[in-house]
């Protein structure tokens, strides 16, 4: 196990799905995760580095069998931490198509760099922790570095950017050094975050399907793209399905699948969802 990590027990296996939780929010949303995970059937380990969790929150995803690794924040500098601050980086780059939750603080997402250490892993597969599984998805382990899906939710001008919700990966202490020397120069500002910095440390990166990383956005803005049968990740971008929020009504059923695998209500037949008219 590299610096700055604490895995509470050992790897089980080569690969593995791998999420990040910050806080309590997304601490529940990583166990919708991680149960939909486990329905797949897969027997890849699935990882939860966390940093500011409470152990009330952690304990449930122990009990769904979650390896948990106790992480940090980078080190990055006074400057950097400055600019990626919630209030700094929305005004010099604000979010106009949904709303980010308050309990989303940007600097965060750049932990989820930490996974190039877990160097007991051969390949893993990093998911957000606002996503769910609907089909497994081992065959991504075999996929190269690095892989992701483009940003597509609301038109096909969206396929220029990825999205950094779902990627292949292959830890190397080596790629990580040469990360945090990328990462934190001085004036340095990533627009995105960890997505605008993932796509430029990986120019030539492999496009998924959009079905690896369904955009929840897609259910109203694009609906002839959507099939439940070809999705394998539902990615709950923008507004969570644990919040209330405005366009709750019109993402009732990505909803209620959710909170399914959150343990918040019935757990539904995915073969009883219709797609969007």
């Amino acid at each position: 196990m590299s610096d700055g990590l604490i895995a509470e027990r050992a790897a089980e296996s080569r690969h593995a799905y791998v999420t990040l939780a910050t806080n309590e929010d997304y601490a529940l949303g990583a166990l919708a995760l991680v149960n939909s995970i486990r329905a797949t059937g897969t027997d890849a380990d699935i990882v939860v580095l966390y940093t500011s969790v409470p152990d009330a929150s952690l304990a449930p995803l122990r009990e769904a069998g979650a390896r948990l690794i106790r992480t940090g924040l980078l080190n990055t500098s006074p400057e950097f931490n400055a600019a990626h601050a919630r209030d700094a980086l929305h005004a010099r780059a604000a979010f106009t198509k949904g709303n980010k939750p308050p309990f989303h603080t940007p600097l965060d997402n750049f932990a989820k760099l930490r996974l190039w250490q877990l160097t007991e892993y051969a390949s893993v597969v990093f998911i957000d922790a606002d996503a769910i599984m609907l089909k497994n998805s081992d065959k991504l382990f075999g996929y190269p570095e690095f892989c992701a899906a483009p940003n597509v939710y609301e038109t096909a001008a969206d396929f220029h950017r990825m999205n950094s919700g779902v990627f292949t990966a292959r830890p190397s202490d080596e790629t990580f050094a040469a990360m945090l020397d990328r990462l934190d120069r001085p004036g340095m500002f990533w627009r995105r975050t960890d997505q605008t910095f993932l796509q430029e440390f990986f120019p030539d990166w492999h496009g998924l399907p959009v079905f690896f990383n369904m955009l929840q956005y897609v259910w109203f803005n694009m609906p002839d793209l959507w099939a439940w049968d070809e999705i394998y990740i539902l990615h709950y971008q923008y507004e969570k399905p644990w919040q209330d929020h405005d366009k709750a009504d019109q993402l009732r059923p990505l909803i209620d699948l959710w909170r399914g695998f959150a343990g918040q209500g019935p757990r539904l037949d995915l073969s009883s969802l219709t797609d969007p008219e």
